[in-house]
């Protein structure tokens, strides 16, 4: 019988250990190594320039300035609410843009949502017409619909046809009275394939079993949607309202395209006027201002709508 020294028994299990570590390390740094362009670009592309408008938005910075910036103390964010009134109509703009296009977009996603989640011949070339949209460039929907809300456009061509020749044509995005409702428009048609795609998802995962039951029961299908549907898409409710109402406060590229912010500043929203200010009237510090009371109300009403739903839970 062979007996091991004491020694050499002693040192395999510190072979054993040199060895686990070494593997972990170069599993470590092999992790290390595939994070890092997604983590250098973070670092460089939203962490830097969130750190940097944080710091700017209380100073005079100006884009293009032989003075240094200088420290100014809360003077942007008072000058924003109390001597700019663009900026408060910029923020009125953006309320009155949420309020409609949340509830709207929310309401037309679930009703096409609930029409396509049957079992008929050719729903799925209605689920993908509806996405169109979606997938096509917000910027290529904004300069065709634009042509359309011309005076001469296509909009005021069908409700022209359909009066007989009684309507009188609407210049829609040159009216401040009809401007920013033209932009609303757009947006719902545009967004609203997407959302009838996460509520279709949301409508999947209700077991069919409790709609059975339900029939049993002697249910209507409103009763078949108050007690099952609703209820089984809680989760779903959330999500959707939450990245509704962050897309129609960050709306952009539509002013920006069809209106540039007129007329008389009827369409001009919080993300278009800090952009405005800061690359066209060169303000870098003021626009930091404006981005910062942005991302502040943003964040409370994320929370706010978190919060209510948690409850409901």
């Amino acid at each position: 019988m062979t007996v091991t020294p004491p020694t050499v028994a002693a040192e395999e299990p510190r072979r054993a250990y040199r060895r686990f570590r070494s593997i972990k390390g170069r599993e470590t740094w092999a992790g290390l190594g595939m994070i890092a362009p997604a983590g250098i670009l973070l670092v460089l592309f939203l962490i830097i320039p969130v750190i940097l408008a944080f710091t700017l938005s209380f100073t005079n910075a100006r884009l293009i300035s032989p003075n240094p910036p200088r420290f100014v103390g809360f003077d942007n964010f008072i000058r924003a609410f109390t001597a700019d009134p663009v900026f408060v109509q910029s923020v009125g703009n953006t309320a009155i843009f949420a309020l409609v296009v949340v509830p709207v977009q929310a309401g037309l996603g679930l009703l096409l949502a609930v029409l396509v989640n049957r079992r008929m011949r050719g729903v799925t070339a209605f689920r993908v017409i509806f996405f169109i949209p979606v997938v096509t460039s917000i910027v290529v929907v904004s300069i065709l619909w634009k042509f359309m809300y011309q005076k001469d456009g296509l909009i005021n061509a069908m409700f022209d046809a359909l009066t007989f020749g009684a309507w009188t044509g609407v210049d829609w995005l040159n009216d401040p009275q009809t401007a920013l409702g033209a932009i609303i428009v757009l947006s719902i048609w545009q967004a609203v394939g997407f959302h009838m795609i996460i509520w279709l998802s949301g409508l999947q995962t209700i077991p069919e079993e409790l709609y059975e039951a339900a029939k049993m029961d002697g249910a209507s299908p409103w009763r078949q949607f108050t007690n099952v549907t609703w209820p089984g898409l809680r989760p779903t409710i959330v999500f959707v309202l939450v990245t509704i109402t962050i897309a129609a406060l960050g709306l952009f590229v539509q002013v920006d395209v069809m209106t540039q912010g007129g007329p008389v500043n009827s369409t001009s929203t919080i993300v278009y006027y800090a952009v405005r200010k800061g690359y066209e009237q060169q303000e870098i510090g003021y626009a930091a201002a404006i981005s910062l009371i942005f991302f502040v109300a943003v964040l409370i009403i994320a929370l706010i709508q978190r919060r209510i739903t948690r409850e409901k839970d």
